[in-house]
């Protein structure tokens, strides 16, 4: 008799992309990190926080992570009460699934976007429902009245790069009986966002990450934005002492640098739009991105041949097997040296 539950003994694990150990000698355009450090602010706050012995370390971090709230509040324009902290975005999508559907209940994405929603929904034990995209980049045949108890919208979309419309979104809310959740994981990269439906509709959540925009991968660090009644629900369900003192010391440094923030920000677009161009220019198809990554195909639509002449070059990129996505790579924006770089590989391997 087996001791575990058999449909999480029969389902597929969620698969993140491929991190190698000799990380330093490659150029790795594959998971959407950012090329470059986190604000200098992030280390000193770091190091204050060890301490010259390191006695913090023995006592427990803060619970409430109250002084992010805070931070985080002041930079978004809402009251610490509408804010959750999060060990990395993925914890609060976890939890929210957790909080809002049961099992059999349902729980609704998009796809091609973060497939890791449907992990998190089979785990709970909820059921999947799955919708399409057409030409126009709109959900494919999206109810009129959608009941399921939560739909996540990745905007802007990844690995695609495009992001929806506020006003679509806007009545993509008015169209759900239960959470419509954002995940706004590369919003600081695009021209606007939906914080301002949180205000003006009970059922949105906005999740957003410090992984991409703030260099913080490394911390797992993530939050959400939704009216104080829900906060206060995931507040239950969260582990009491979900994120450490190093990572809450970084969080608040990295959040009050918004000058070193900016720049960095508008490097990656820059670079991005560059690079767009200059694959182009080769013959390459590529969906405008609002993201810190391209998704484009080779003028054969042979997306593994070019994955496999970039990774023997040791430059890594993201290639899916999904019939929808094979066609293409998705290919996060680096320095403007690297992407020198791989655009010569490019153009090497034709």
């Amino acid at each position: 008799m087996s001791l575990l539950r058999p449909d999480i003994s029969a389902m597929q694990g969620y698969v993140p992309g491929y991190q190698p150990p000799d990380i330093a000698s490659w150029i790795k355009l594959n998971t959407n990190e950012n090329p470059y450090p986190p604000s200098p602010a992030v280390r000193e706050a770091i190091l204050a926080e060890v301490g010259s012995d390191g006695a913090s370390l023995r006592t427990y971090p803060s619970a409430s992570s109250q002084a992010l709230r805070e931070a985080a509040a002041e930079l978004y324009g809402f009251d610490p009460s509408w804010i959750i902290m999060a060990n990395g975005s993925d914890e609060v999508l976890n939890n929210l699934i957790r909080a809002c559907a049961s099992q059999g209940q349902e729980v609704g994405y998009v796809h091609p976007s973060y497939s890791y929603y449907s992990t998190l929904a089979e785990i709970q034990g909820a059921v999947v429902c799955i919708y399409g995209l057409n030409d126009q980049y709109r959900i494919e045949a999206f109810p009129e009245y959608y009941s399921g108890r939560i739909f996540f919208l990745t905007s802007p979309n990844s690995p695609l790069g495009f992001a929806f419309p506020i006003d679509y979104i806007e009545e993509l809310a008015t169209s759900c009986g239960g959470m419509l959740v954002v995940d706004e994981a590369y919003a600081d990269f695009a021209d606007s966002n939906a914080l301002d439906l949180v205000r003006k509709y009970d059922n949105v959540v906005i999740t957003r990450t410090l992984s991409k925009s703030y260099s913080l991968a490394g911390m797992r660090l993530g939050l959400a934005i939704a009216r104080p009644e829900i906060i206060s629900a995931l507040d239950k369900i969260r582990d009491h002492y979900n994120l450490d003192r190093l990572a809450q010391a970084a969080c608040v440094a990295a959040l009050k640098d918004q000058a070193y923030f900016r720049d960095c920000c508008r490097r990656i677009r820059e670079t991005r739009e560059w690079f767009s161009n200059e694959l182009r220019s080769i013959g390459y198809d590529v969906i405008p991105s609002q993201g810190n990554f391209v998704f484009a195909a080779p003028p054969d639509l042979n997306g593994r041949r070019v994955y496999d002449g970039l990774y023997g070059k040791k430059i890594l990129v993201r290639h899916f097997s999904d019939p929808l996505l094979s066609h293409g790579l998705r290919i996060t924006i680096g320095t403007r040296p690297e992407m020198e770089s791989t655009m010569a590989a490019l153009r090497e391997i034709g």
